[in-house]
């Protein structure tokens, strides 16, 4: 059983090894250098790392193609190195996640070259395959415009072999009891080495039937999500499993389960879809009906809340109008955009570098009902590079300093190419230089991400979204344990006067208390509050002050 819900008040930072420190001047990034960077990390106040994959591969698709689950890939250390992180970041009280990607390996793992070998391999069944191409081969390609087909015919196996990805991809039989037998053992592990829990990487296809006589929609096979669970809940009662399924709201208990015994916690794609929405058009509506078809889950779980990711931003389940809004002010070029239903930009170039809506929108986020989930770099407003092809244009090395590539590596041959040039430029956007500037980026990301921590009615409370009659605001109140905290963003850039009642019974004369600002609101004889909100403004009230909390807190 989980005895620490540790999650649900975390702050968790995604960064990928090999682009952000590298440690012995060979371009790429490493785990000493990753070391090296706790501290930093530390003192911005996330409260868990979240690891993209750095085990052995051939690279082709960013490390998502595995060729051991069992190992560290040479470019970035030992397997010693990354205990040795590991042990750095639990003296920090850093809990680790890392990727698990067992809805396919890389061609060229071991199991699969047996399995392509022999067909009496003990690994054959460890993969789809099929005597004949299947009639539906040219359908449900992960990356429609760059992905021509699911199956592909092996001359060595004499077979048809299914990869919902690319080509050098192939599925894993997850309907295999081996297979899942195996992916315990993976777990348990990367537990015994210092994780705390895993991003389990396109958790709709892990569990979802596989075969050349799979037509129409698949089953999905949801004991699987339980049996993952139940494992890590004997082997470490704290750690959990992060699911990427993006997935309508119906669905939502299928994968926490009714009685939270599958995933602990879920990227919240629905909200990430409608706050790019509100964000474009200032309308909060969308946001606000996405806030409430999402908000049943079991009081254990938790939602994953973020703006951009390490992929592209996914806009398929916005209408046709809607999505059309989004790559207008956002990803207006072709270049910008990615397999017919997102946008590949990095946050800060999409709201134009302008500091307020960029303050606007993560404010927002890390006042939406879930964790949030920061990418590394943006802390900073890190930029893109669309000359790079795919997702590749927003997974460029952490700008440190103002130096020669940023402070990333000493080589002349970085592993991604370091933004140099534009307003994004290591020289114009850099740790070392927003440190020293009190009004930078960095500094107030680390203020917000403290007050966050200190505000745990976010992580924990029950969430209402109060009427405002204007529908570029968005009104959030959270309760929890007597107390209540309320949020308030104005999505568009011209001020807005509300009256706004808390839901919150409250004398004349009770008051707000500005988290952000210490400034007071004071209730009318209607118990209304009457608050103006500058363009692109953001409040964070504790509602009705210390003596009223104190007068409601449970004894």
């Amino acid at each position: 059983m989980i005895t620490d819900l540790w999650y649900k008040n975390a702050v968790v930072y995604c960064l990928s090894v090999a682009t952000f420190m590298d440690s012995n001047g060979d371009g790429i990034g490493d785990f000493a250098g990753l070391e090296r960077r706790l501290d930093y990390l530390q003192g911005l106040g996330v409260t868990a790392i979240w690891l993209m994959p750095f085990q052995p591969s051939p690279k082709r698709d960013g490390g998502y193609d595995i060729a051991d689950y069992y190992g560290v890939d040479p470019d970035y250390g030992s397997l010693g190195d990354f205990v040795a992180f590991t042990h750095a970041a639990k003296q920090r009280g850093l809990r680790v996640l890392i990727d698990l990607v067992v809805n396919h390996t890389s061609d060229r793992h071991r199991w699969f070259q047996s399995a392509r070998s022999d067909p009496d391999s003990p690994y054959r069944d460890w993969y789809v395959w099929a005597q004949e191409r299947p009639a539906n081969a040219d359908e449900g390609m992960v990356f429609p415009g760059v992905q021509d087909t699911t199956w592909t015919y092996d001359a060595k196996a004499k077979a048809w072999y299914f990869h919902r990805f690319f080509a050098f991809q192939p599925d894993l039989n997850t309907a295999n009891p081996e297979v899942q037998a195996e992916i315990l053992k993976i777990m348990g592990f990367w537990i015994e080495l210092g994780v705390s829990g895993f991003r389990m990487d396109a958790v709709p296809f892990v569990i979802a039937e596989k075969g050349a006589d799979v037509t129409g929609e698949p089953r999905e096979q949801f004991d699987m999500l339980r049996d993952f669970r139940e494992f890590l809940s004997w082997r470490q009662g704290d750690a959990i499993i992060l699911a990427e399924a993006n997935v309508l709201p119906k669905q939502d208990l299928d994968y926490f389960g009714d009685d939270a015994d599958r995933m602990n916690m879920m990227f919240n794609f629905q909200v990430n879809q409608a706050t790019f929405y509100a964000l474009a058009a200032h309308d909060a509506r969308p946001l606000v009906k996405a806030i409430e078809r999402t908000k049943p889950r079991p009081l254990s779980c938790q939602w994953g809340i973020f703006l951009r990711n390490h992929d592209e931003l996914d806009l398929g389940r916005l209408t046709e109008t809607q999505r059309a809004l989004v790559f207008e002010r956002f990803g207006p070029e072709k270049r910008m955009q990615l397999y017919d239903r997102g946008i590949r930009r990095r946050f800060a170039p999409m709201m134009d570098g302008d500091p307020r809506r960029i303050r606007l929108a993560y404010s927002l986020m890390f006042t939406l009902p879930g964790t949030p989930v920061l990418r590394y770099g943006d802390e900073i407003g890190m930029g893109d590079d669309l000359t790079l092809k795919e997702r590749d244009c927003a997974r460029t090395p952490m700008q440190w300093t103002g130096e020669v590539h940023g402070g990333f590596t000493l080589s002349d041959r970085p592993v991604s190419p370091v933004i140099a040039g534009g307003p994004y430029g290591y020289p114009h956007v850099n740790v070392a230089d927003q440190r020293h500037e009190a009004d930078s980026l960095l500094n107030w990301m680390q203020g917000i991400i403290r007050l966050r921590k200190e505000v745990p009615e976010i992580g924990w409370g029950d969430v209402v979204a109060l009427p405002t009659r204007e529908k570029a605001v968005v009104a959030l109140r959270y309760d929890w344990r007597g107390n209540a905290v309320l949020c308030l963003h104005n999505l568009d850039p011209g001020p807005v006067e509300i009256a706004l009642d808390t839901g919150v019974p409250a004398p004349e004369g009770a008051v707000l208390v500005d988290l952000l600002t210490g400034a007071r609101s004071e209730a009318g004889p209607d118990g209304r509050h009457g608050l103006m909100l500058e363009g692109y403004g953001y409040h964070w009230f504790r509602v009705g002050g210390l003596d009223a909390l104190l007068k409601r807190r449970p004894t």
